[in-house]
């Protein structure tokens, strides 16, 4: 794990003073690395029964489409308003300042599909629970959360109460 925590680079005051953004794109522009943070994401989950990767746009998508390649699944991209030409279910959540929401066709998910839930980082866990809200409002049921980052101070966890939460990287 520390290879790849040394191709997460720190932005401090990005996006706004006090902030230290987690940079992964050097994690992403090493092919190795890359693979190895994949493989590290699906392993607790080889072997069980998983039908859908679900992956928040933007860096979710990057994550949970390797993910679900990796778990021979289908993918679910969980999208930002008004980005999806199809009906679409929603749903809201929190912002430091405002709201915002997620939206997946209704038609994505059977019910009784078996879906992981990929993103590149858990921070408060307002966008992973709202995410598993809308998998579990198309009949779907969450196997898990999979986080390459956590940021622990933030407590992400406590939002997603209930969810089986693997991540690899703490900070």
């Amino acid at each position: 794990m520390h290879r790849l925590e040394s191709l997460i680079r720190p932005i401090p005051n990005f996006p706004k003073p006090g902030i230290v953004f987690r940079d992964i794109t050097p994690l992403l522009a090493n092919p190795a690395a890359m693979r190895l943070a994949v493989l590290r994401l699906v392993e607790p989950f080889l072997g069980e029964p998983v039908d859908m990767v679900a992956g928040m746009e933007a860096r979710g998508f990057i994550f949970g489409a390797l993910c679900a390649q990796e778990l021979a699944a289908g993918f679910v991209p969980l999208r930002k308003p008004g980005k999806l030409p199809h009906r679409t279910e929603s749903a809201s959540y929190a912002l430091e300042y405002g709201t915002t929401a997620l939206e997946v066709h209704v038609d994505a998910l059977g019910h009784g599909h078996r879906v992981l839930l990929v993103d590149d980082l858990i921070a408060t866990g307002g966008t992973a629970a709202a995410s598993c809200s809308l998998i579990q409002r198309l009949g779907g049921t969450v196997v898990a959360c999979a986080f390459l980052i956590e940021l622990d101070a933030l407590n992400g966890r406590r939002a997603l109460d209930g969810h089986r939460v693997h991540t690899l990287l703490h900070f």
